[in-house]
């Protein structure tokens, strides 16, 4: 058994650490995770705000308060959606802005130039003109694909011509703002002659501006990312990296962000239009399914812990217990340990996947309610499964079941480990009452 643990902790040690420590520490990677996490607070008030207007009464209801709230709905619907469009609406502004700025900072560039530059590039893409309006189809999460490439490369062009010195110098006596409103002069020239020809060209050839042409390239991939082999692929690294110590969900969320978001505008729309929501691998899902008081669904987990007759173990359990209910579990993760603990591997990794299967056809089925709002990820999961669903009672019984699987299948590997440490506890007893002796 212990040349196994050997084997197993060597090769996490030697292999997927070094490859995931590269991932994770990746200037675009941590670029677009910044990105995503900077536009998470507008995001997040702006799906409030559409579960407000869409509350979840059936429409024919006669109970007072449900009817006198979907009646002030339907009255003032128009003003009530427009905190949505300012925030979940153009959520690709505040995305391309924030993945601009972090890059930036790998270049010693000014953060709010660059993110300026970026949201102009999007813009000049992303923002067709029909009959005198614009148009605002691919501010929401059909252009988020479009936002994250365009971020990317208008940083790009404008660290490139920084470092061969092609920009314009002002005296030093010249006041440091105007500098580097100068400075940014050359890069945007460069990004409205390059970009503004390649859109042009673009709907020339295929009738489609580049969002339209990226989303429809990008449409078998994101359809691909709503399967369940995607989540169980997605289940599996997060878990793997974890277990090596590496922040795993950071990772996967960075690269699922755009895909979630995209997906997330399809079941709003769906939402809106009184139709039943089709997509199931949200934020929501992942968050609330799967990371139920964190990663690997460590929150019933803390609660047997605190029951534990291993002293280190209660204590663990007692401290993790609270923190794990709002998602938070790296005193567990690394008190218990179950980083870098062979015994605990199966139940880690496997916990979240079979979950996932659980839900997935829980939801497949039309058993559990389809999330359409984003949610904070520290919002304890029976409450959050149901607010990411419009308030739907559904999910919160999806998640108390996702619970009882993770008790099932954590307690026999919990119960391995527990002795072990009480015979080393005892052990460790008999060994201080012998020193006793001997000093006596």
């Amino acid at each position: 058994m212990s040349s196994i643990n050997d084997l197993l902790t060597n090769f996490i040690e030697q292999k997927v650490t070094p490859i995931a420590g590269r991932i994770g520490n990746q200037k675009y990677v941590t670029s677009i995770r910044d990105g995503f996490i900077s536009a998470l607070p507008f995001m997040i008030v702006g799906s409030f705000m559409l579960v407000f207007i869409f509350p979840p009464f059936s429409p024919d209801t006669t109970w007072g308060f449900a009817r006198a709230w979907l009646d002030f709905s339907n009255e003032y619907r128009e003003q009530l959606i427009l905190p949505f469009n300012l925030s979940m609406g153009v959520m690709t502004f505040f995305i391309s802005t924030g993945v601009a700025a972090s890059l930036a900072r790998h270049y010693d560039l000014d953060p709010l130039a660059t993110g300026l530059l970026a949201l102009m590039s999007f813009l000049l893409v992303a923002a067709p003109i029909e009959d005198g309006k614009l148009v605002m189809t691919y501010f929401g999460g059909p252009g988020i694909f479009t936002a994250l490439i365009t971020a990317i490369y208008s940083t790009e062009v404008y660290a490139f011509l920084k470092r061969k010195n092609v920009t314009i110098k002002l005296p030093p006596e010249v006041p440091a703002g105007v500098s580097r409103s100068f400075e940014i002069l050359i890069p945007v020239l460069v990004i409205i002659m390059t970009l503004h020809p390649l859109n042009l060209l673009i709907e020339s050839e295929t009738g489609m501006i580049i969002p339209q042409a990226i989303m429809s390239l990008l449409e078998p991939l994101v359809s691909a990312s709503d399967s369940l082999p995607a989540i169980l692929l997605a289940v599996f690294v997060c878990q793997i990296l974890w277990f090596a110590g590496i922040h795993g969900a950071l990772i996967v969320t960075g690269i699922m962000n755009p895909f979630w978001l995209a997906n997330l505008a399809v079941n709003q729309t769906a939402l809106a239009n009184g139709i039943e929501p089709p997509v199931i691998f949200l934020q929501g899902f992942w968050d609330h399914y799967l990371l139920i008081g964190g990663v690997g669904s460590t929150l019933p987990l803390a609660f047997m812990l605190a029951r534990s007759r291993a002293v280190h173990l209660r204590t663990v359990g007692k401290l993790s217990s609270v923190p794990a209910l709002f998602n938070i579990n790296e005193p567990l993760l690394f008190g218990t340990p179950i980083i870098m603990n062979p015994v605990m591997f199966i139940p880690f990794v496997f916990v979240p996947m079979i979950n996932a299967v659980v839900a997935y056809f829980g939801l497949k089925w039309d058993l559990v309610a389809h999330v359409v709002s984003v949610t904070p990820w520290t919002t304890p999961a029976p409450i959050g499964a149901s607010w990411a669903a419009n308030w739907a009672f559904s999910p919160v019984i999806m998640c108390f079941i996702c619970m009882a699987i993770s008790v099932v299948v954590y307690l026999p590997f919990l119960r391995a480990y527990e002795k072990q440490l009480l015979e080393q506890e005892e052990q460790a007893a008999k060994e201080e009452a012998q020193g006793q002796t001997v000093t006596a």
